[in-house]
């Protein structure tokens, strides 16, 4: 009798994107804010699939146009992911992501006294800034205040 390793194989992909090294288990997080229920296309989730480079990841398969895919906040929620786009089976471009300079209505402002907590459908804009390490810290454009760099799952 033949062993099975526990695999499970997903079928390829004609056209669409997929994103992959995603941190595992946070393929669901990625859905949801990039709003992929909302799209009429296939969305395949694979979670804790083996990478020899980080150990486990998530992958997520979508297929429909790259176009539909907010980039700044993919980038924002984790630079390190790569976006595969494919043509007739075939990858025909990989896209590396960056931190996006601005985000706009994916975090909120914490500070009681921003005029966002007291205005309602005020836009909530945080920029890319540099912290007293050098390191990269998201700041509120009304109060400055600094985010916490914790994202909702």
């Amino acid at each position: 009798m033949k062993e099975y390793k526990n695999s499970l194989s997903i079928g390829a992909l004609g056209e669409g994107f997929v994103l992959d090294h995603i941190e595992a288990g946070h393929a669901m997080t990625i859905y949801r804010y990039l709003k992929l229920g909302k799209l009429d296309c296939t969305v395949a989730i694979i979670k804790n699939a083996e990478s020899n480079k980080m150990g486990r990841k998530d992958i997520i398969k979508v297929s429909c146009p790259v176009d539909f895919l907010d980039l700044d906040v993919l980038g924002f929620i984790d630079h390190n992911i790569t976006v595969d786009v494919i043509k007739d089976g075939k990858i025909i471009e990989k896209k590396h992501l960056k931190l996006p300079k601005q985000v706009t209505n994916v975090i909120s402002c914490k500070n009681p006294r921003c005029i966002t907590s007291i205005e309602q459908g005020l836009d909530q804009i945080f920029i890319l800034a540099e912290d007293s390490d050098d390191k990269p810290v998201y700041r509120c454009r009304y109060c400055e205040e600094k985010w916490d760099g914790v994202l909702k799952k």
